[in-house]
């Protein structure tokens, strides 16, 4: 468990230091493999691992406020297909890219820090393998910037 919470402060840092730069949507600069998709178990198995996640951060005291006016339901289908497409599967994210959906959000740089580990919470529940949450983590880190409004 310790090596878990050392990773996870690594794996903030690293999301907290990405490069200053407008992340929009659908894709990447450079697809992930489908390998990755074929490791979280596909559509399914991300879906699994968002619906966790999703809850969690409902019931997260320290972030739910950030989701008073949100659907769950609606948010899970969303960040399903985003992360379905940035694992190489074969979805298309059709949601708002992270600067304009998070602008009037306020989130600071704890509340990130508390939904990334949220959601590596999440693939551990859910049995993903470390390698891969952390090859997941790398393509969500250049969207910190457009997320974290409040610095």
């Amino acid at each position: 468990m310790k090596n878990h919470f050392l990773s996870l402060g690594l794996t903030c840092a690293v999301l907290m230091s990405a490069p200053a730069m407008a992340q929009t949507m659908p894709a990447p600069a450079m697809p992930a493999p489908d390998a990755l998709y074929q490791s979280f178990g596909q559509k399914a198995g991300i879906a699994k691992v968002i619906d966790n996640a999703v809850d969690r951060w409902m019931a997260d005291p320290r972030i739910k406020p950030f989701f008073k006016d949100t659907v769950p339901q609606r948010l899970k289908f969303s960040l399903t297909e985003q992360v379905c497409q940035l694992t190489g599967g074969p979805c298309a994210y059709t949601g708002q890219d992270m600067k304009t959906a998070h602008a009037a959000m306020g989130v600071n740089k704890a509340a990130f820090n508390n939904l990334v580990e949220g959601l590596q919470l999440a693939m551990d529940a859910e049995k993903i393998p470390f390698t891969v949450q952390n090859r997941l983590l790398a393509l969500l880190a250049p969207m910190n910037r457009d997320i974290i409004t409040v610095r």
